[in-house]
């Protein structure tokens, strides 16, 4: 294989869910849309094609035997597995969806959905994972003792490196490429999202909640809540 070959392979996906009516549906609709699909119905056939076939991106329904979708994702990133999850699950109440958000999930779809809106969604995160947060930006970002490079996908703050979701990421640099500024959460969804989830502002508050612990915790805090705006990054907090 030559490297023009590598560049235009198909995105790998991974489709984790137990109903085989479910996993064949999105195999066939899936394929179709141009993606290389593999699927698991359980922890273990999951487990097995992440370390046979590193996928690009996996869709993990929630309600699964045995292990459910939150400790597989949990498991996944506990061992260092980083590529965009997309949650497919029945459960839409706000503290189910958060759940799967705040360990480490980027997106979720519930049940019944449609194919196209699965394959934009994760079209999207793929987007999303590979630019980073845009080619067009400086690749080295900095506030105070905080630091993103963008060349070795790093956070560091104070020497220490960060370990953050792909969405966290993106979060994180689109407030340091803002710092100073004040960006609500309606500004926030758009451009790290892009899209709102029909509105849930609640998504941005517990990311920025994440995001807080991950760099704030036992430092002088650089991430600051401005009361009824939105969220800004900067040194001293001036709200």
């Amino acid at each position: 294989m030559n490297a023009s070959d590598a560049i235009t392979s198909p995105d790998r996906v991974l489709v984790v869910d137990d109903d085989p009516g479910i996993r064949r549906l999105l195999i066939s609709a899936l394929g179709f849309a141009g993606f290389t699909v593999d699927a698991a119905g359980d922890l273990a056939e999951a487990l097995d094609q992440v370390a046979r076939r590193p996928p690009d991106v996996i869709v993990l329904d929630v309600m699964l035997p045995g292990a459910d979708g939150f400790e597989i994702l949990q498991l996944l990133r506990d061992r260092g597995v980083s590529v965009p999850v997309l949650f497919l699950t029945a459960r839409d109440a706000v503290e189910d969806r958060v759940r799967g958000l705040r360990l480490g999930g980027d997106d979720y779809v519930t049940k019944p959905f449609s194919v196209v809106e699965v394959g934009a969604r994760l079209q999207v995160l793929l987007r999303r994972a590979r630019s980073g947060a845009g080619g067009h930006e400086e690749p080295s970002l900095r506030c105070a003792d905080l630091e993103i490079d963008d060349r070795r996908h790093e956070v560091r703050r104070g020497g220490d490196l960060i370990d953050l979701s792909p969405t966290e990421y993106r979060l994180l640099h689109h407030l340091l490429a803002h710092q100073g500024q004040v960006l609500s959460r309606a500004q926030i969804l758009e451009a790290v999202w892009q899209y709102d989830f029909g509105g849930d502002s609640v998504v941005v508050e517990r990311f920025v909640s994440n995001l807080r612990r991950k760099i704030d915790q036992g430092r002088t805090p650089l991430l600051h809540t401005v009361r009824s705006v939105g969220y800004t990054l900067r040194e001293q907090a001036g709200a």
